[in-house]
Formats: C-alpha cells, structure tokens, sequence
C-alpha cells in the first residue's frame, strides 16, 4: 500500500513539473530571445520578470550592460510588487548555491544576460 501511495506522489511531481515546464516555454513565446532555464515561480510572476527585464535590456541598446542596474531594479520591483526578501544576481558568468521559498525561483537568461532572481524566508527577529 505505502509503495503505491510514493508512486502516485512521485507520479503526481513529475506531472506538476511538466506542466509548469509547458507553461514556461508559453511565457517564453511572448518575449523574444527569453529561454528558461529552471522556474518554481507562478506564471504571472515570470511574466513580469520578462517584461521587466526586457525593458531594462532594451533601455540599454547600444551600451555596456549595467547589471548593477538591471539586479537592483528588478529586486525593487518585485520587493515592492510581491513582498518583502527578493534577491537578484544578473551577469553574464555566475555560479550560485541557494535555499530560495516555495514559488520564489527563476533563472533564465535573455541573449546571453543570465538573471537568477529569487525570494527567501522572512523572519521575525526576538528580541
């Protein structure tokens, strides 16, 4: 009984996480040059990363990326948008190793601009 109940579990994932997948390359459809590269983020919440960042990108046409810039924006952005303890790092050669929420992870890249944003845990402090 129990070994039935883990493979529905595991097979109850592996469809959730294909679905967000197909979700994921719809999104990628409606901006170009956009290609995900791992999500645990609601569409909606993607879809406004893209936008955003594609904006950002393409206020930068011509010029060395800023990705001081584009980082900070979209951590304000989703900060004031979604809540509190989003983080970003955005560049071009990165390496990371991070505990980020549930429904609070995206790395993908635009061109050759990789951008990992992501949101933690907020705590109270004890005084």
């Amino acid at each position: 009984m129990a070994w039935r109940t883990e493979r529905r579990q595991r097979r109850s994932k592996f469809l959730s996480s294909l679905i967000q997948r197909k979700k994921a390359v719809d999104q990628q459809r409606h901006y170009s040059g956009v290609k995900v590269r791992a999500c645990n983020m609601p569409a909606a919440l993607q879809d406004a990363a893209f936008r955003l960042s594609r904006e950002i990108l393409d206020s930068m046409r011509g010029r060395k990326l800023d990705s001081k810039r584009l980082a900070l924006t979209l951590k304000k952005e989703f900060d004031c948008s979604y809540g509190p303890a989003w983080h970003c790092t955005v560049g071009t050669s990165f390496g990371s190793y991070i505990m980020h929420s549930l429904g609070g992870f995206l790395y993908f890249s635009i061109d050759k601009v990789y951008i990992l944003l992501f949101r933690t845990a907020v705590e109270p402090l004890d005084h």
